[in-house]
């Protein structure tokens, strides 16, 4: 039987069975329109693929195009590999984030693992040495039998793939709710570096060879565009073939190889065979190009023996396509067999924009537009949930002792030691700083150093997704301020439920305008990102995820040099609001995600975006001491943390006006806890930027309220809760 399918793919599919292929029988109608004709066995199943939500974007690119999306260090945005924006006169960084949800939550290790070796493909394709990587993780309950397993998998599938590279992962953020329990979130963050003249993008033109180079093709991965375009249900465990298998240690041959061929002037474009492997980059890079290709797929490297659609959808890991100039062919070749690496010539790119696959004596003509710009592009019904039931009575009675305890102790916010503990974050020696804030690296021969972050609010866009994700965006900016960079760019990961609840793509559509929104007051275009659909199981969706990584520098290079002594005050700075609304309080305390919500005031963005201006500045020019923002936690869990890193004690003077606990744990937007001298404070003053005096650092005692305790005691239950918790020790 499998012989008969790999020569018989251009037999004709009727209405009736093309839902055994994968496509649904409305497309199939699509499909026979543009065509003009009856599709065949191989036509069917690449539209199943590529015209998967994955791959096409068909219900989320009318959303899309909202996003700003241009400005003046911006050079590419989306629509390529990754984003480059310029760093100075010399460097760009690319940067994006991808999501590899659904072969995570089906093989965590694996599906972890190769979702960082794509987003490194995605950013080495366009000549740049990637240079750091961060990761934004969700997982279910930590009380969830399937949690801690998953939990070590996809960490050591993170960890084993980028140190195995060379590539240090420095931090990124990890959080736990109920309704990740079918479906974990596992968001791949990765950026490099480039000389803003060796920057190369994914053309392909006319005359040039099409060369295929990496690892040999099998049947890992098949179906997997398709599976990460389908909710999960009780069916799950039986897709673990769709999910692909990764060797680092092959990849790091590819990076160096595509780097050093890069530099020899021989390559037009190149694009990694991701998603839908080796169709979704020949039909794209084409269509890029308004070319067309001849490809002879009987010269494909392979594994084992497989059909015309095998070949062309096999999602196996560490495959290039490379576009060599005509006459530069040579180059290439040597290189890879340098490499050690597979690298055949397997067609030509041809000034008809029309695809043509030989396989044995079988012929296939398809227009390259068909399935990548002519994709179909879906105009959905979307409608307004309905009002979610709000917890209004507001609880008076906080016993601050208990819930910092409760607080520290909570996976959310816990030290993550042993996820950090996984990764390399010292290898190339370029790295400043590490952590669940931002990241900060330098330029070797530039100065000017390069801070990224990624940053969810999952249930505060739950609540609200269009302020939820001002909120997500506005946060990004902070971690970014407290490094003394300016934010410049930003890329995304859209994680939701099925498109086709007409009130989960009411989500959607919010989260799209409130990160516009925030990107537009905050100067930082989207020049890259990523939509992951069908999150959900049974029939229950996750809530609504928007993810932001944004990038910034700083100049001169270096890091804030921060330091806390006794006797030192701390000052909050910010407007302090009166609000739990949505707050780790109200979620992890009084278990009620929503709690208070309709108290949330909308963002002051002018204040908002001075605050930050001036942090910044300040840390950059190295006059503050110490510097953070307050977020999950509120002031109480900031100032808890700042006390364990250096060592010391605190006792808290809060002004008369703001003696209410429930100061202590309100996340304001765009607040920061800082110690200053009286020049400093002269200057928020005459900026008129709100602080005010909270207390002192002494001894080696935390003193809040009723809250009485030493340093070393709440760091033990800090550091080793995580851990203990999900049975990690």
């Amino acid at each position: 039987m499998k012989n008969e399918n790999l020569l018989n793919e251009n037999r004709l599919v009727s209405r009736n069975d093309c839902i055994k292929f994968g496509l649904d029988q409305s497309e199939y109608d699509l499909l026979k329109k543009k065509l003009n004709r009856t599709p065949n066995e191989l036509e069917v199943k690449l539209a199943a693929g590529l015209w998967s939500e994955h791959c096409s974007y068909k219900s989320s690119r009318l959303f899309l195009k909202r996003f700003p999306t241009t400005g003046k260090d911006v050079i590419y945005g989306p629509g390529e590999n990754a984003g480059v924006v310029s760093i100075s006169d010399r460097y760009a960084v690319v940067f994006k984030m991808e999501s590899h949800n659904h072969p995570s939550f089906i093989e965590p290790y694996q599906g972890a693992a190769t979702g960082v070796g794509g987003i490194l493909r995605d950013i080495f394709t366009m000549g740049a040495r990637p240079v750091l990587s961060l990761d934004a993780l969700w997982f279910g309950s930590i009380t969830n039998k399937k949690t801690a397993y998953l939990v070590d998998g996809v960490v050591r599938g993170i960890g084993d793939y980028g140190n195995c590279m060379g590539i240090p992962t420095l931090g990124g953020k990890t959080g736990f709710a109920e309704c990740y329990n079918g479906n974990n979130l596992v968001n791949a963050f990765s950026l490099g570096i480039v000389k803003k003249n060796e920057i190369f993008t994914g053309a392909a033109p006319a005359g040039d060879s099409v060369i295929y180079v990496g690892s040999k093709t099998g049947r890992d991965g098949l179906g997997g565009a398709a599976m990460a375009s389908a909710v999960f249900d009780e069916s799950t465990e039986a897709k673990r073939p769709t999910v692909q298998v990764g060797d680092p240690f092959t990849e790091k041959l590819l990076l160096e190889a595509c780097l050093e061929l890069f530099k020899t002037g021989s390559v037009s474009g190149m694009q990694d065979m991701g998603a839908a492997g080796l169709a979704s980059s020949s039909f794209e890079m084409a269509d890029r190009s308004n070319t067309g290709m001849i490809l002879d797929l009987d010269k494909i490297p392979l594994r084992q023996p497989l059909s015309a659609s095998e070949i062309m959808l096999s999602e196996s890991q560490e495959r290039m396509l490379v576009i060599a100039k005509k006459g530069k062919e040579k180059a290439v070749f040597d290189i890879f067999k340098k490499w050690q690496l597979d690298a055949v010539e397997i067609g030509k790119v041809t000034a008809e924009p029309m695809m043509v696959l030989k396989k044995s004596d079988t012929v296939f003509k398809i227009p390259a537009k068909l399935f990548s710009s002519d994709a179909p592009v879906y105009k959905k019904k979307i409608c307004k949930p309905k009002q979610k039931s709000f917890n209004i009575e507001l609880d008076r009675n906080i016993d601050t002792k208990r819930i910092i305890l409760k607080l520290i102790t909570n996976p959310n916010i816990a030290d993550k030691t042993w996820i950090m503990s996984q990764y390399d974050q010292s290898i190339r020696g370029d790295t400043l700083e590490a952590g669940y804030g931002a990241a900060l690296i330098r330029v070797k021969d530039d100065d000017v150093a390069i801070a990224a972050t990624v940053v969810g609010k999952s249930n505060i866009t739950a609540a609200d997704p269009r302020y939820g994700a001002e909120r997500t965006v506005l946060e990004a900016a902070c971690n970014l301020a407290v490094t003394g960079a300016t934010p410049i760019a930003l890329t995304d990961c859209l994680n939701f439920g099925s498109p086709d609840k007409a009130e989960i793509l009411y989500d959607f559509s919010e989260s799209i305008e409130g990160i516009s929104i925030a990107a537009e007051k905050l100067g930082t275009p989207v020049v890259s990102g990523n939509v992951s659909f069908y999150n959900e199981t049974e029939g229950k969706a996750i809530w609504p995820t928007p993810v932001i990584g944004m990038v910034g520098t700083r100049k001169p290079s270096g890091k804030p040099d921060f330091s806390v002594s006794d006797s030192d005050d701390l000052y909050l700075v910010g407007k302090p609001e009166m609000l739990l609304s949505c707050s780790a309080y109200s979620w992890l305390i009084k278990n009620d995600p929503f709690y208070d919500f309709p108290s949330m005031p909308k963002i002051d963005w002018i204040e908002s975006i001075k605050t930050i201006k001036v942090i910044s500045d300040m840390v950059k020019n190295g006059r503050l001491n110490y510097a953070a923002d307050i977020s999950l936690g509120g002031l109480a869990v900031a100032i808890v943390k700042t006390a364990i890193r250096f060592d010391i004690g605190f006792k808290l003077l809060m002004p008369e006006k703001f003696s209410d606990p429930e100061y202590l744990f309100s996340e304001s937007p765009a607040s920061f806890i800082v110690t200053a001298d009286d020049a400093i404070l002269s200057e928020f003053k005459k900026r008129s930027i709100e602080h005010y005096k909270i207390g002192s650092f002494t001894g080696s005692r935390i003193i809040m309220n009723n809250l009485d305790i030493s340093v070393s005691d709440i760091r033990s239950l800090y550091e080793r809760s995580f851990s203990r918790n999900l049975n990690l020790e």
